[in-house]
């Protein structure tokens, strides 16, 4: 990370290691999101590039095919992806997140776009759903999973609150397979975005905790492992922009 200065940056993973060691990952996560909500929109929508919108759409493209009613969008945020999944017209919609102030932002976007009867959003754990078994059609997560502080425990409850031959479908960021794209990607990711972040957010850890835990996170097969381990069949993924982002799919 050229931009800060190697021991700059040994600093700053040193406070996000004792911050998640010391308060725990979830709410360590939840502090990070509670920060910088505000301008989570606006870092998210400058720092991709716009690239996000199109992952979006390919989301909602593979939920098309189920022809959802009852959908749970799990780490919903500001609810981009629940408004980006109101197009398919489900009968419901429910976004969960542990950030109560990245739900405040995503209520004011569904008031302003009159979706307040068909999206709901709640404050809940998403390792402890408050919902009964078989109860949603689908779920969605957009980088979401990564945050997860046990993650096949988050993947159970998502089985659990399944019905039967339901799909989740997970998009989350992985690393490049491109040698050439992969360089770019790196360096972008851990240098430029993280600078950028700070002076659009504030903050001076959510943007280097990004790339830390895209590369701690297992991607592809080893995602894929984990969606079979907690009983989720059929389960595949499809690379997005050179293998950054992938979508992985299961039927419970």
């Amino acid at each position: 990370m050229i931009l800060c200065g190697e021991k700059g940056i040994i600093l700053i993973e040193m406070q996000i290691k004792n911050q998640t060691e010391n308060s725990g990952k979830k709410e360590f996560v939840s502090n990070m999101f509670n920060e910088i909500a505000p301008n989570y929109d606006k870092a998210n929508h400058i720092l991709s590039l716009g690239i996000h919108k199109s992952w979006r759409t390919r989301l909602v493209k593979e939920l098309s095919i189920f022809k959802p009613q009852n959908v749970l969008d799990i780490a919903t945020g500001t609810a981009d992806v629940a408004i980006a999944v109101s197009a398919l017209n489900p009968k419901s919609i429910t976004g969960i997140d542990n950030s109560e102030e990245m739900l405040k932002v995503g209520r004011k976007k569904l008031s302003k776009l009159g979706l307040d009867n068909l999206i709901s959003l709640k404050y809940a754990d998403s390792e402890n759903l408050p919902f009964d078994n078989n109860f949603f059609d689908s779920a969605t997560v957009a980088f979401g999973v990564r945050n997860f502080e046990n993650l096949d425990k988050g993947l159970a409850e998502i089985y659990r609150v399944l019905a039967k031959n339901s799909p989740i479908i997970v998009l989350e960021f992985t690393n490049s397979n491109s040698p050439v794209f992969k360089g770019i990607y790196n360096f972008y990711f851990k240098n430029i975005l993280p600078f950028f972040g700070k002076m659009i957010t504030g903050s001076k850890y959510a943007y280097n905790y990004l790339p830390d835990s895209v590369e701690a996170f297992p991607g592809r097969n080893d995602f894929l492992q984990h969606l079979t381990k907690v009983g989720f069949s059929n389960c595949k993924f499809i690379e997005l922009t050179n293998g950054v982002a992938c979508i992985y799919i299961g039927i419970k």
